[in-house]
């Protein structure tokens, strides 16, 4: 296992954001069923024996470019990303999309055509009642039309310091995201606090993102965790 790396620091930022009312939910996969879907110069990384595959639910807000203000409908809406874990050459650890579904469809564009991450247009809703998150999310635009996530989990106690494991750190903390922009393998930083990671109860699962995307359909039950959010610098893509 290679051990998450801490927070960068991303001096100059291309755009703030809030990523808040999050939920993590994981399978294990075997490595070489992820290996065989990423681009060549990224490699999986693996904990616990295996690699994962997270799927996280979670309402964007606070989205802005430095100049600009936050605007009520645009800086707002839900996303759900599906997502692996990966190094590249030099060793460095991050994350590799398979899919980011967004509610704004000036954010799927903007995140295709300006960082070349699979976005698609999704009808979506995060609801709170309590302690219950739900998330409601079904794809618009690009196909496969309908491909959705159905989510409610009820949140549990924080997690100490203590009681963070080294395999939730490694689901987790992540400051890095990778990219192929015209055939090159680019990455970009994110600079937030760590998470305050809650335990969770996950009540409802329904999903075939990871199908449409080419992934196996996960076996197993899958491991939960959830946090209020953190606030987030995004770096500017770089070789």
């Amino acid at each position: 296992m290679t051990e998450a790396p801490a927070p960068p620091r991303v001096k100059q930022p291309v755009m703030y954001q809030e990523w808040n009312r999050l939920s993590f939910i994981h399978w294990r996969y075997p490595a070489e069923t992820v290996q065989a879907l990423l681009p060549d110069g990224l490699e999986v990384e693996t904990c616990d024996g295996s690699a994962w595959i997270g799927l996280v639910p979670f309402l964007m807000q606070g989205v802005r470019p430095p100049v600009l203000p936050v605007t009520p409908w645009l800086s707002e809406f839900p996303e759900t990303n599906l997502r692996t874990y990966v190094r590249d050459r030099r060793g460095r650890s991050g994350v590799w999309f398979f899919s980011l579904d967004a509610a704004r469809m000036p954010a799927v564009l903007t995140g295709r055509a300006g960082y070349a991450l699979p976005y698609f247009w999704s009808r979506m809703r995060v609801e709170v009642d309590g302690d219950r998150i739900s998330y409601r999310s079904r794809r618009r635009w690009p196909g496969p039309q309908g491909a959705h996530a159905d989510v409610e989990v009820r949140l549990g106690p924080p997690l100490t310091e203590s009681e963070a494991d080294p395999l939730a750190h490694f689901l987790t903390a992540r400051y890095r995201l990778f990219s192929v922009i015209a055939g090159r393998l680019v990455v970009a930083e994110a600079e937030h606090p760590p998470w305050p990671l809650h335990r969770v109860e996950l009540l409802r699962l329904e999903v075939d993102l990871l199908t449409a995307a080419g992934l196996p359909a996960p076996r197993g039950e899958p491991l939960g965790h959830a946090s209020p959010g953190v606030q987030v610098r995004i770096g500017m893509w770089h070789p």
